[in-house]
């Protein structure tokens, strides 16, 4: 079995994002969400969100018999975490390898590439 670049499966990825979104969030919640773009069965939810909890990502109390989870992470965390992963794995830790493809291999605008500059820039002032 290959394991993967990142501790997160897209599917996680797309609930951490929904309950982000949400604050608080049962599994009926975070599905009909999904259901807005495809099908996906209660259970598979519940049991990725469990799942979540388990490594950590997520929190839930219990308001009777329901479960509302919450995350336990911010996206900052879980973002910068992962870059880190992927820069270290993919990019034998060199950022600026990183970021050279992204601005190669992407249709990156005027205005994005104005950003970046800007953002370097205001690092450098520091």
């Amino acid at each position: 079995m290959r394991k993967s670049l990142t501790p997160l499966g897209e599917s996680e990825m797309e609930i951490l994002h929904h309950v982000w979104e949400l604050g608080e969030a049962t599994v009926a919640q975070v599905r009909e969400r999904i259901l807005n773009d495809r099908k996906v069965a209660y259970t598979t939810v519940m049991t990725i969100m469990k799942n979540l909890n388990d490594k950590g990502f997520l929190k839930y109390y219990k308001d009777g018999n329901t479960y509302v989870y919450s995350a336990r992470i911010e996206p900052e965390q879980v973002q910068s975490n992962l870059v880190s992963g992927l820069i270290d794995k993919v990019f034998k830790g060199s950022t600026s390898a990183l970021v050279q493809t992204l601005v190669k291999g992407e249709n990156i605008s005027e205005k994005e590439l104005k950003e970046l500059r800007d953002m370097i820039d205001s690092m450098e002032d520091q």
